[in-house]
């Protein structure tokens, strides 16, 4: 018995989860951190820190980390000493720009120390990561329609950016494609490639990263186009570095592709809808995010108020349908996989909270474990391996 639990100790420890250590009155359990971003106009005041229980699925009642503008989406660096938000506005050389604020994390407590702001390249941030190196968060700007990279110092404050791309295009849903609208940013896994899914133009645009200096320079070819009126949104790499998959907002699709890591090329497999065939309702989506195993994808519904659960086949990538999953709120924008794969928390903006679900590993099924916690317009979750 004490062997088992000394294995089961070390397996967590390898993924970064923090184990509480034992004292005569017994062992704890095993808890990761949780941050949560929000909108601040309806009574939140800005990013929210809280517990996640990673055998039964608790939350812990969150706290206020920071006071901060619309933190609307979150990033963490890999060294886990820092936070960068997307949102806020300002006017800098008096022209409006958003913002990226980096923050200095307290290991004990979770609280963050904002350490500077720097202007995200364009208007309405709405997406950051960080690189694999922690050198560079990268942002996409949803109102201007651009994308930049800004480099972040050893102590963790960013610099103006290195990269500014304005993006260009429009599409056929003239209310919401009528120009550029740079929705998400992201990074392969070995750090060469950047892809932007812009909503307004259909496209994936497509970037060469240099890690050491930042900058980003469109690919050969520079865009992949998706079908017109999809509106990608979110993107993600699979954890095998040899599929990814977006998904599109406006008609409640997900793309699959296959990468190229060396070229940097993505190839269309299919496209799969997230929606059941008898829903007839408005709808969009959200979040797209691929299990740490890489059998299963989830994708957020906006209307349907569900995460869409498909498999993913190992040899194609190709998508099945495997069913659908009530958020337990309205409108989830967001949601988060633990890093261990056991939990989803899903972020329903319109009903102020954050509701916990257990992954059955063999189906990928989801199953509500009765947790749940009010926060104000939930937005983003982001996991931070203490």
């Amino acid at each position: 018995m004490k062997a088992s639990t000394n294995r089961s100790a070390a397996c967590l420890a390898a993924l970064g989860v923090c184990l509480t250590v034992c004292t005569l009155a017994g062992c704890a359990e095993p808890t990761m951190r949780v941050y949560l971003g929000t909108y601040t106009r309806t009574g939140s005041k800005g990013i929210y820190v809280c517990e996640l229980n990673l055998a039964s699925g608790a939350l812990t009642e969150p706290r206020l980390a920071a006071a901060t503008d619309n933190p609307t989406f979150l990033a963490i660096h890999p060294s886990g000493r820092f936070l960068y938000a997307a949102g806020g506005a300002a006017r800098i050389d008096g022209k409006p720009t958003g913002l990226v604020t980096a923050f200095a994390m307290d290991k004990t407590t979770g609280k963050l120390t904002q350490l500077n702001r720097q202007s995200s390249g364009g208007r309405g941030p709405c997406h950051v990561v960080v690189d694999a190196k922690g050198r560079h968060a990268l942002a996409a700007n949803y109102s201007s329609g651009s994308v930049a990279s800004l480099p972040i110092a050893p102590d963790g404050k960013l610099r103006p950016a290195a990269s500014v791309i304005q993006h260009t295009g429009s599409s056929v849903n003239k209310r919401r494609q009528g120009g550029p609208h740079a929705h998400s940013i992201n990074l392969d896994r070995a750090n060469r490639f950047a892809v932007a899914a812009d909503l307004g133009a259909d496209k994936l645009f497509v970037y060469q990263f240099a890690p050491t200096t930042g900058t980003l320079k469109p690919h050969a070819p520079p865009a992949v186009k998706l079908a017109p009126g999809a509106g990608p949104r979110h993107f993600a790499f699979h954890p095998n570095g040899q599929f990814a998959y977006v998904i599109n907002e406006l008609d409640s699709t997900v793309t699959a592709f296959a990468f190229d890591a060396k070229k940097g090329t993505l190839a269309k497999l299919d496209t799969v809808s997230t929606l059941p065939p008898d829903f007839k309702d408005s709808n969009s989506t959200a979040e797209v995010q691929v299990h740490p195993s890489g059998k299963f994808l989830y994708g957020s519904n906006r209307g349907h108020d569900s995460l869409a659960i498909f498999a993913i086949d190992s040899k194609s990538g190709k998508l099945t349908p495997v069913g659908h999953q009530p958020t337990g709120g309205r409108t989830p924008r967001n949601f988060g996989i633990d890093p261990t794969g056991r939990f989803i928390l899903a972020a329903n903006q319109n009903s102020n909270n954050v509701v916990v679900f257990r992954v059955d590993q063999a189906t990928g099924r989801l199953k509500p474990t009765g947790g749940s916690i009010a926060v104000s317009s939930p937005v983003c979750v982001k996991f931070h391996a203490q």
